[in-house]
């Protein structure tokens, strides 16, 4: 009997799809697809794909093909139907649906509408939109004026803060954590302290959102320790999240026994300074920029010890470890970045090398679009020798030999 549910669904969707393929391709006057129509369709689109619905070609298409009317509608979504589409276009490439077309252009045509609407968002649409923009962005799919969305839609969190639920604010600090440094620290703050001391002895929260909150408040704490004169700030935060891991029973011992995700296990033991229950696995792969490197800096001192790939206290592995001077070289390619300017990093960066710092080593940064010449590589080899006590000028003797 549920196979035969099943396949009836299957063909009732598959109907349904096929009369929005054909509605969407009809000339102007025929289409009667309006504004909420269209809002309503790729938002249960999006729905269905959470909700692990197979994605088939007639659904692929039936998304591709409503795209451009959304754009031809723009002007005429309310508030929540912006907020309900941009949701939609980040689960949808959240899915795998990235290759949908028309989809950043779709993206860019709603994000004007946020600034025009800003005051008539409600918390639970300005949570769902900063959920949106920062999935967005986790995904590589920047977009121009997305920048400009989010700085506002920040100023009316804290007016309405006591009005957002606890998994809202659960996506929200996730969202601004995403985002790293493309929101200001001092607006991060000031909302983590605020929603910190108001959900810490009352948490209402899934395991999943739970985690997200802890997350943020780790890249917070993260922020605040690679910001210079914020050691009050951080302690300060480190005793509110204390209090929120006793209240919730989830210290780093006991997340085990509720499946959390390990490298969120690993990070939450690191940054409390115990030991992690587990060592989690993680994959690992060496990109032609970190590689070359390597062989160029190994190549100009043979006697340094590299290695690569390795995971440090149970943490994400770093390119390049030089372990007798307790350094950690990071090649930073576009996946560190909010946007594509290899400027803004984003909030799993900046805790990363917050954690390696606490651990006590030594983090150099190398963005990879720095790495595109032998000139720019010999000024970060400098730069590493410069911080290793060896004279720069010896690479440039070598050079000029070889040259010779």
């Amino acid at each position: 009997m549920d196979e035969r549910v099943k396949h009836t669904q299957a063909v009732l969707l598959s109907m349904l799809l096929d009369t929005i393929i054909f509605k969407c391709n009809q000339k102007p006057e025929a289409r009667n697809i309006g504004a909420q129509g269209i809002a309503n369709l790729l938002w249960a689109m999006a729905k269905l794909v959470d909700n692990r619905q197979e994605q088939t070609p007639e659904l692929k298409e039936a998304v591709a093909v409503l795209l451009p009317h959304m754009n031809a509608q723009k002007d005429h979504f309310i508030p929540q139907q912006t907020a309900n589409l941009l949701w939609a276009m980040a689960k949808l490439v959240d899915k795998g649906l990235q290759q949908t077309p028309g989809l950043k252009k779709a993206v860019a045509a709603l994000l004007p509408h946020v600034h025009a609407n800003k005051a008539n968002f409600t918390p639970q649409a300005i949570a769902k939109l900063l959920w949106a923009m920062a999935k967005l962005v986790e995904n590589g799919k920047w977009t121009p004026g997305l920048k400009e969305a989010v700085a506002t839609l920040l100023p009316y969190v804290n007016p309405q803060k006591a009005q957002f639920d606890p998994q809202q604010v659960a996506n929200l600090l996730w969202a601004m954590a995403k985002l790293g440094e493309l929101v200001e620290l001092h607006v991060v703050t000031s909302t983590f302290e605020s929603f910190l001391c108001r959900f810490s002895d009352n948490p209402q929260l899934s395991q999943q959102f739970i985690l997200m909150f802890l997350w943020g408040v780790m890249v917070c704490c993260a922020r605040l320790s690679l910001a210079p004169n914020a050691i009050k700030k951080i302690t300060c935060l480190k005793s509110t999240w204390m209090t929120c891991l006793l209240a919730w029973k989830i210290h780093p011992r006991t997340m085990k026994r509720i499946n959390a995700p390990l490298p969120c296990i690993a990070m939450a033991a690191s940054w409390l300074g115990r030991a992690c229950p587990i060592v989690p696995y993680y994959q690992t792969t060496i990109s032609k920029p970190q590689a070359d490197f390597c062989d160029q800096l190994q190549s100009c001192m043979p006697s340094l010890k590299i290695e690569q790939e390795k995971s440090l206290n149970s943490l994400p592995p770093v390119d390049l470890l030089l372990s007798e001077h307790n350094m950690v070289v990071e090649i930073q390619g576009p996946s560190h970045y909010v946007s594509n300017d290899f400027k803004i990093r984003n909030g799993s960066t900046l805790l990363k090398i917050a954690l390696l710092q606490r651990s006590g080593f030594e983090v150099i940064e190398i963005p990879a679009n720095q790495l595109c010449s032998q000139n720019s590589m010999k000024l970060c080899i400098d730069q590493i020798k410069t911080r290793l006590d060896i004279p720069p000028q010896g690479m440039a003797v070598h050079h000029l030999t070889s040259d010779r």
